[in-house]
């Protein structure tokens, strides 16, 4: 089975230091690097592409809603162009420096309030889609698996590649428990790597009731924004290939060839 294994990572900004990137690019095979809109700047976003140059980790754009004080967690209402256009000039931004830097920019993957509204409003996952399609057709879009922007994406003509979270837990709807609400959150290595492994055998979601969604996916997220993001990144690695998982990067994944 291939499996990809990603972070969302570039998320420090100016001088306030968000999670140990170095360290996690020498583990994960993909990573989504923050634009500018919830955390992450033009150095760090250089300094962050340098890190995935040296490892061979294959790397994506982390759109969000323009909220650093919100670290892109905060709702908004934005209309449809507007929301496009936020869209377009954090690809833009990220495509640029990768183009510098002699990389490509080969997936996108919306951040925080940007995605969960996206992935419970039709219309709005088919604004983030167009935006995306618009920039470049032949980026993956890596998105919750069985969510409204995994099938907007797929309706598009993108290739998508459904997203599981190792640290996260799920409704029986399908969406993320959020994270005011206790349980959220998983903390500890061994719950982590449970999570992981139920979803692996289900094929799809397990909630935190223990109802099953049988969705595919094709990559695990551990979030580089946690402290233990490290203990649980290494471990969730390990055990995927000791489970025979072969682990790749998402441009490699034979199913979105």
């Amino acid at each position: 089975m291939q499996l990809n294994l990603n972070a969302d990572l570039g998320e420090s900004f100016g001088a306030w230091k968000m999670g140990d990137d170095a360290t996690m690019f020498t583990i994960v095979k993909s990573a989504s690097i923050a634009c500018g809109f919830h955390a992450g700047d033009p150095l760090i976003m250089r300094r962050t592409l340098h890190h995935a140059r040296r490892n061979g980790v294959s790397i994506g754009a982390h759109p969000s809603f323009p909220d650093l004080q919100g670290f892109g967690r905060r709702a908004m209402n934005v209309a449809p162009d507007e929301l496009q256009a936020i869209v377009l000039y954090q690809l833009g931004a990220l495509a640029g420096m990768a183009h510098v830097e002699g990389m490509a920019m080969t997936h996108v993957k919306p951040h925080g309030a940007l995605s969960n509204m996206a992935c419970e409003d039709a219309s709005m996952a088919r604004n983030v889609v167009q935006a995306i399609k618009a920039f470049d057709p032949e980026l993956i879009l890596l998105a919750p698996a069985g969510s409204q922007l995994d099938l907007a994406g797929r309706r598009a003509g993108l290739r998508v590649a459904g997203e599981v979270f190792a640290d996260r837990t799920y409704t029986d709807e399908g969406h993320l428990v959020p994270r005011s609400h206790p349980g959220a959150v998983l903390t500890e290595r061994l719950a982590c790597v449970a999570h992981v492994l139920r979803m692996i055998e289900a094929g799809g979601i397990v909630s935190i009731s223990g109802k099953k969604l049988e969705v595919p996916f094709h990559s695990v997220c551990v979030h580089g924004d946690n402290a233990y993001a490290v203990e649980v990144a290494h471990a969730v690695r390990d055990t995927l290939e000791r489970s025979g998982c072969e682990l790749v990067a998402l441009p490699e994944l034979d199913a979105l060839r």
